[in-house]
């Protein structure tokens, strides 16, 4: 049987425990799980690249077959790189799920060797998002318990520095 290197591609801004969770699961079903942060060139990040990295390093440490990595292009150019024919993707709401079925498409169309795996989320998380985190940051709203604690402190030293916008 054939290593099997799955990816679990997303922007991570920030990571949740949401992420981690699928993280978790998935490397329980592949032989390599490779967290990517994607460079999405449309969205202005809230934390950079290096410190996503950092972050999704710290949170996945626990889980030796997971390794982290960054990149910016196509994904299928990246998983042919890296060996990987399996994309994994986190599906909260059946929103979640029309968004991430027509990804799926495209990727299977640019390369159909992939195939994408969903996984849902476990329902206590499914009404995190990175995108609520950073908008309770912008608030000074509460993180705990919707991230993790390397992601809760860079929170925390940015709402105390006043450089949170």
């Amino acid at each position: 049987m054939s290593h099997r290197i799955a990816v679990c591609s997303g922007s991570f801004d920030p990571v949740t425990i949401g992420h981690v969770d699928i993280f978790e699961r998935a490397s329980r079903m592949f032989d390599e799980l490779v967290v990517c942060v994607f460079h999405n060139v449309r969205k202005e990040a809230y934390f950079s690249i290096d410190e996503r990295r950092r972050f999704l390093e710290e949170a996945t440490a626990h889980l030796p077959n997971v390794r982290v990595d960054a990149f910016s292009g196509l994904l299928t150019d990246y998983m042919r790189d890296v060996g990987a024919q399996i994309i994994v993707r986190g599906v909260r709401s059946v929103k979640d799920l029309e968004y991430e079925e027509n990804e799926a498409h495209m990727l299977h169309h640019l390369d159909p060797g992939v195939e994408t795996v969903f996984l849902l989320t476990n329902p206590a998380y499914s009404f995190v998002s990175s995108s609520g985190v950073r908008e309770l940051a912008v608030f000074h709203g509460d993180v705990h318990g919707l991230v993790p604690a390397c992601v809760e402190a860079a929170v925390n030293a940015r709402i105390a520095a006043g450089s949170i916008s």
